[in-house]
C-alpha cells in the first residue's frame, strides 16, 4: 500500500517532444528537498511564499525554473513545485535521480490527482474527469469533461443525496419510536422525492449512450454490397489512403476503424467486408462481423451502387435495412458514384423505393455522393454532424461505465423503496433500501469507496498526473 506522506516527483510533460520539460513535485518535504538539489540566485524554497517563481541552478546539469506552491493552495492540497527545465532525456533522467537522492519517491500513475482527491481538492467524479480532460480530442470531448471537472454533474448528485439522506435519517428515526406507532417521515413526500430521484438516475444513465460516443467516437459503421465504394468513401472522409481500394469484390474482408473529427466532434468509422452470398470462409466470418459492427453503431451509412441495376440496388439497400435497429440507429442511404453517366441512374425510382420500405423518416436520409469524385461529401460530413444530436445536447451526459452502472444500481433500490411504500413495508426495510441507492450514488463521487476501486481508476492516469 502507498505511504501518501512521502514526498513524490515525476515528469509532467513528454521527454523530448518540446523546448522544455517540467518535473512535478508534491508532499510534506517538497521545499526542503528542492532546495537540496537547486541553488537559487537569492533565498530559498523554504522560505518562499507560494506562487512564486525562482529562477536556479541545477549544479552540472541545467538551469531551471522553480514554481512554487503552498498547501492547501497547490492542485495536490500539499506543498508543491514545477521545475522547468530543458526537454533533454538526459537532463529530465539526471534531475529525477537527484531527486530522488534528496529523499523523494517517484509517484505512482495518477498519484498526484489521488492525492488532490484524498486531501478534498475535488471528488471521485472531477478526478476521473481531470484524465478525460487530458485525452480529449475534439471540443465536444472537451466540452463535456471539463463540465465534469468543475463539478457541475458533482453538484447534482450531491443535491440527490442530500434529500435522499434527510428521509433516510428520518426513517431510521422512526425505528427509536417503533412502539409508538410514529411517522417523521411524509410517505406523499417520499413517494413524490422517489418518482423524481428515480427519474433523475435513469435520465443520467441513459444519457452514457451518448456521453460514451462523444468520449470514445461516435461509432459509424459503413456498410454495402462488395465494390459499392465503401473503402473510398473511408478514405475520402479521413483524407488519406486508409483502406484498400481496388475493383476485386471481397478485397475488404475484415474491418478497418479510423477516427476522424468533424465540426469538433469525434467519429470512429468502420468499413466493413462487403455484403453478399460466399463461399470464402475468410470472407463469410468478414461479413459476419459487419452484420455486428451494424448492430453497434450509432450512424450507418448505407453504400448503394446506383450505376449497377435497379433491382440490384434494391436489392442491397433491403439487406441493409433489415439490419438496422430504427429505434436507437440512424441510417444514411448514400447513392454513390453519381458521377457515372449510366442509364439507370434514376434516384426518384430509389425515392419511392425507399418510401415502400417503412423507414421511419427521422431515422433515415438519402444523399447522393460521388466518394471518388468527392462530390457531396460536404452535404454528408453535416448530416453526420446533425445525426449525433452532439451539438445540441444540453445538461449533464455521463460518459463513464461505473457511473452509469452506478446510476442504474441507485435507481433501482429508489424503485424498490417505492414498490416497498405500496405494500407498506415497515420503516427498517425502506431505510435499508434507501441506503442502498445513496451508497450507488456516493461510489460516483467518492464518499463511498474503496482503495481497490482508487487503484483500479487510478492506475489508468499518466505518472505525471
Amino acid at each position: 500500500m502507498l505511504d501518501y506522506t512521502h514526498t513524490i516527483c515525476a515528469p509532467a510533460t513528454s521527454v523530448g517532444s518540446g523546448a522544455i520539460s517540467v518535473v512535478r513535485l508534491s508532499g510534506p518535504d517538497t521545499m526542503s528537498v528542492v532546495d537540496r538539489v537547486v541553488r537559487f540566485r537569492s533565498g530559498t524554497a523554504s522560505k518562499a511564499p507560494g506562487y512564486s517563481l525562482k529562477f536556479g541552478t541545477v549544479e552540472g546539469l541545467d538551469e531551471v525554473l522553480v514554481s512554487l506552491f503552498r498547501a492547501p493552495h497547490s492542485y495536490t492540497g500539499e506543498d508543491a513545485a514545477e521545475i522547468s527545465c530543458h526537454a533533454s532525456p538526459y537532463i529530465v533522467s539526471t534531475l529525477l535521480d537527484r531527486l530522488a537522492e534528496a529523499g523523494c519517491r517517484l509517484a505512482e500513475p495518477g498519484e498526484f490527482t489521488r492525492r488532490a482527491f484524498l486531501n478534498g481538492k475535488m471528488d471521485l467524479a472531477q478526478a476521473e474527469a481531470v484524465a478525460d480532460v487530458i485525452s480529449s480530442s475534439s471540443e465536444a470531448q472537451h466540452r463535456v469533461a471539463m463540465n465534469q471537472l468543475r463539478g457541475g454533474y458533482s453538484a447534482e448528485l450531491r443535491a440527490l443525496r442530500k434529500q435522499l439522506l434527510e428521509l433516510t435519517a428520518l426513517l431510521e428515526l422512526e425505528l427509536d419510536f417503533s412502539e409508538e406507532d410514529v411517522e417523521f417521515a411524509d410517505r406523499s413526500r417520499l413517494r413524490a422525492l422517489l418518482d423524481t430521484a428515480c427519474s433523475h438516475c435513469r435520465q443520467l444513465a441513459d444519457s452514457f449512450r451518448l456521453g460514451n460516443a462523444i468520449r470514445n467516437g461516435v461509432p459509424v459503421a459503413i456498410v454495402g454490397a462488395p465494390n459499392s465504394g465503401k473503402s473510398t468513401l473511408l478514405n475520402a472522409l479521413l483524407r488519406d489512403d486508409r483502406a484498400i481500394v481496388s475493383d476485386v469484390p471481397g478485397t475488404t474482408r475484415d474491418t478497418v476503424e479510423e477516427t476522424c473529427v468533424i465540426d469538433g466532434v469525434l467519429f470512429r468509422f468502420i468499413d466493413t467486408a462487403g455484403i453478399r452470398a460466399s463461399e470464402d470462409e475468410v470472407e463469410r466470418l468478414g461479413i459476419e462481423r459487419t452484420f455486428r459492427k451494424i448492430s453497434e453503431a450509432e450512424i450507418v451509412l448505407g453504400v448503394v451502387d446506383i450505376s449497377t441495376s435497379e433491382e440490384q440496388v434494391k436489392k442491397d439497400l433491403r439487406t441493409i435495412v433489415e439490419r438496422i435497429d430504427f429505434e436507437r440507429q440512424k441510417l444514411l442511404i448514400l447513392v454513390n458514384k453519381i458521377d457515372k453517366n449510366v442509364v439507370n441512374k434514376n434516384v426518384t425510382t430509389l425515392n419511392f423505393f425507399v418510401s415502400s420500405l417503412e423507414i421511419k423518416s427521422v431515422n433515415a436520409n438519402i444523399l447522393e455522393i460521388s466518394a471518388k469524385a468527392g462530390n457531396g461529401l460536404e452535404n454528408l460530413r453535416s448530416a453526420l454532424v446533425s445525426s449525433t444530436n452532439v451539438t445540441s445536447a444540453s445538461g449533464t451526459l455521463v460518459t463513464n461505465a461505473r457511473h452509469a452502472a452506478a446510476l442504474r444500481e441507485a435507481a433501482a433500490s429508489l424503485s424498490a423503496v417505492s414498490d416497498g411504500l405500496d405494500r407498506g413495508l415497515t420503516s427498517d426495510l425502506l431505510a435499508e433500501d434507501l441506503r442502498a441507492a445513496l451508497a450507488s450514488l456516493g461510489s460516483i463521487t467518492g464518499e463511498i469507496t474503496t482503495d481497490e476501486v482508487l487503484g483500479e481508476i487510478f492506475s489508468r492516469f499518466c505518472i505525471g498526473k
